[in-house]
């Protein structure tokens, strides 16, 4: 995947956006035309993109022009966030460092030791002397192990810090031996892990600021958002009775990055060598739960009807997918205590199509068969 993704859409005249962002399960890129459309038919100036994610969506708000408040609970997302709504740091400056920490030599560390596999001769397979698969090639892991020691050395402001972050990232997201994610690795190297890391500068535009950024649980942050509209983007869960808990949970998922950003050398367990604070008892979200709770509702479909009741916006954008725990009945149940619902757009992902649904009788058959993705317009 090149981390390069253009964007395009076109609103009263053709733009051209760009955005950037690590392999991340729920990604918002494909639906950003329609996203940004909606945002713009509102006239909203201030957006609240309150489950940023990989910040596709908050980084082609801020090029649209709205003044962007991007939050989530992730450190990866804080740093995106911060390194492209946040930094103003010339970019001669950023090359230069990018350049220094780039011919740095490579050394042996905590990140090799744990996630640095060695290449057998003659042989593609991953697994190593201990049985186990490792995410990189451990001359990739040197490299990190050397850069991530440097960084820390220097003397930086945070927006910086996160620029250098974030370029690290994107580079180790082009050398991984995994499907996206952390919790299983390839049997066989990649062949893109074959490839020697090598930071870039980040594709950082201008903007006027006046953007914040904040990691924090949504509902600590909802009752106090002045903004004139709020993208929801709740993780879904699954609505597969089979699926595990721990299948769907994003700490899990992407617990390698937290430890770059951190370089906080956790305890690790399993064979993923996940970091013991995405283990399932600690690492919860009500909106990826998939137990009902005494009354018989969805843990997942109360926490988006009290998210929908105590934002204090005019407009709410909500996505979700028809492979998320609520149910059709009980979303626009929520929704319409909610608000007004003045559009529902449908994405259908298999087919690449979107149309508008106009009845709830018509989304409920097609929601049964296809694999679709929803964007419901609220006026509150």
């Amino acid at each position: 995947m090149n981390v390069f993704d253009d964007i395009q859409w076109s609103h009263g005249g053709a733009r051209r956006l760009q955005t950037q962002g690590v392999k991340y399960a729920g990604s918002k890129r494909p639906l950003l035309p329609q996203i940004l459309d909606l945002v713009r038919e509102t006239g909203a100036r201030s957006v609240w993109d309150a489950f940023s994610g990989a910040t596709h969506v908050a980084q082609a708000l801020a090029q649209q022009g709205q003044r962007v408040i991007a939050s989530d609970i992730s450190f990866l997302s804080q740093v995106f966030a911060t390194c492209y709504l946040k930094s103003k740091r010339p970019i001669d400056e950023i090359r230069q460092m990018i350049e220094e920490l780039n011919a740095l030599p490579p050394e042996d560390g905590w990140f090799s030791e744990h996630y640095g596999g060695e290449v057998r001769e003659n042989s593609p397979l991953s697994l190593q002397k201990d049985g186990l698969k490792k995410p990189f090639q451990k001359k990739n892991t040197q490299k990190l192990d050397a850069i991530r020691r440097t960084i820390d050395g220097w003397e930086l402001d945070e927006e910086t810090r996160c620029v250098l972050l974030v370029s690290l990232i994107l580079a180790l997201n082009e050398v991984d031996n995994t499907l996206g994610h952390f919790t299983s690795y390839l049997r066989e190297w990649s062949p893109r892990s074959y490839r020697t890391l090598e930071l870039r500068v980040p594709q950082l535009f201008p903007h006027g600021g006046g953007h914040e950024v904040y990691r924090a649980d949504v509902f600590d942050l909802a009752e106090g958002i002045r903004a004139d509209f709020a993208y929801f983007d709740p993780p879904y869960g699954s609505n597969n009775e089979k699926m595990p808990s721990s299948r769907v949970r994003y700490a899990a998922y992407y617990h390698f990055w937290t430890t770059v950003i951190l370089n906080d050398r956790p305890a690790l367990f399993g064979k993923a060598a996940r970091r013991m604070d995405s283990s399932d008892l600690l690492a919860h979200s009500p909106f990826e739960e998939f137990r009902k709770n005494a009354s018989g509702r969805f843990v997942a479909v109360e926490a988006i009807q009290r998210l929908l009741k105590i934002t204090p916006v005019e407009w709410i954008l909500l996505s979700y997918s028809s492979g998320g725990r609520a149910t059709a009945e009980e979303l626009l149940d929520v929704i319409h205590e909610a608000g007004k619902l003045v559009k529902m757009l449908k994405i259908d992902y298999r087919q690449n199509v979107m149309a508008r649904m106009t009845w709830t009788s018509q989304w409920l058959r097609e929601l049964e068969t296809k694999n679709q993705e929803f964007l419901f317009l609220i006026q509150k």
